[in-house]
């Protein structure tokens, strides 16, 4: 049985009203649960951990002589950054594309970072 504020009609008024925006990030967090990642919110420094969420950016960031491809990951919660040491480009790993990635989690200059994670390309997004 239903509880309050789970009906038809709650639902429905809340897609009516909520901002589309709220409403992806909504159903991004719940395939990222489905996949049996953890929310990015959830995840401290040092855990080995499974994110799965979209592309926001992706960007090659030369720094010194080593090149750097990083990749904002956003999994309706908090954003992740992907960050592919010794990398100018990955096929696939493109804006937009959804992604499920491995590895331990670090914080750098206050944002969670994953270092050379394992990853695997999505063939649908939620």
């Amino acid at each position: 049985m239903a509880t309050k504020g789970d009906g038809y009609w709650h639902r429905l008024v809340k897609r009516l009203t909520v901002d589309v925006d709220q409403l992806d990030a909504d159903d991004l967090s719940t395939h990222a649960e489905a996949q049996g990642a953890r929310r990015a919110c959830d995840c401290r420094s040092g855990e080995e951990v499974t994110v799965f969420g979209r592309l926001r950016t992706v960007e090659l960031c030369p720094r010194d002589a080593a090149a750097t491809l990083e990749a904002e990951l956003f999994d309706g919660t908090e954003g992740v950054t992907l960050v592919w040491l010794g990398r100018r480009r990955i096929p696939g790993i493109e804006p937009g594309r959804t992604v499920k990635a491995q590895g331990r989690i670090a914080v750098r200059d206050g944002r969670k970072v994953l270092y050379n994670p394992y990853y695997e390309l999505q063939t649908t997004a939620p």
